[in-house]
């Protein structure tokens, strides 16, 4: 069964469909609409343009790759801004953290309108800029993450140690005089098996390791 609106399923279907991709990035004063080429097309209340009068066109989309672990999904989106300034604006600390979405649609060649309900593939946040600038060209890619990276949020950093313990609770010494701890203690993730040691009921008294696991 498709994801997609029957009428851009159908569509799909035929010999030659007419298809798009659309970025909206919502910067903390100003909405940057593009298209992946020349244009203006209008879906959820928004327009979206081939260059932007302000921070230029759309260069390129990479793949979307899954992530791992404590790793959240994550993409680059590479822009071609219009000016020296756009470059440096939209590389600004300022814009870390802005939303941005992703999507895939299909236009009606008849009417010229997009088909109803563009697909959604992507929402995330900006995060890491790389800025290129060469004799006569610049080039900004932005490495995004998926909205799931807010789930490490909580943990992130959590250590057991006096720093972050004060970060919490300032004032409280309870760590400044904790030494000689003997054992880690995990956190987020299964404690390896521990070796303890255990005394042998023997005349001669010898002591060897074991894994915990094996103590009963």
């Amino acid at each position: 069964m498709s994801d997609l609106t029957p009428g851009w399923d159908a569509d799909l279907r035929g010999r030659a469909p007419t298809v798009f991709g659309a970025v909206s990035i919502e910067l903390p004063d100003y909405q940057v609409n593009l298209l992946d080429g020349a244009g203006q097309l209008s879906f959820n209340s928004r327009t979206f343009v081939g260059k932007d009068p302000t921070y230029g066109t759309l260069s390129a989309i990479s793949s979307l790759t899954d992530g791992m672990g404590n790793e959240a999904p994550r993409l680059s989106v590479t822009l071609l801004p219009a000016s020296d300034a756009a470059a440096a604006d939209l590389a600004g600390p300022d814009m870390q953290g802005s939303l941005v979405t992703i999507y895939m649609g299909g236009v009606d060649r008849a009417t010229g309108q997009v088909i109803p309900s563009p697909h959604l593939l992507f929402i995330g946040e900006l995060d890491v800029p790389v800025l290129t600038a060469g004799e006569n060209s610049r080039e900004l890619e932005y490495e995004v993450a998926s909205i799931f990276e807010r789930f490490f949020t909580d943990d992130e950093g959590a250590r057991l140690s006096t720093g972050f313990h004060k970060s919490i609770w300032p004032g409280e010494l309870g760590f400044d005089f904790q030494t000689g701890v003997p054992q880690g203690v995990y956190w987020g993730v299964e404690a390896p098996p521990r070796a303890v040691s255990y005394t042998m009921n023997a005349p001669w008294g010898f002591q060897f390791s074991v894994p915990e696991s094996f103590v009963v």
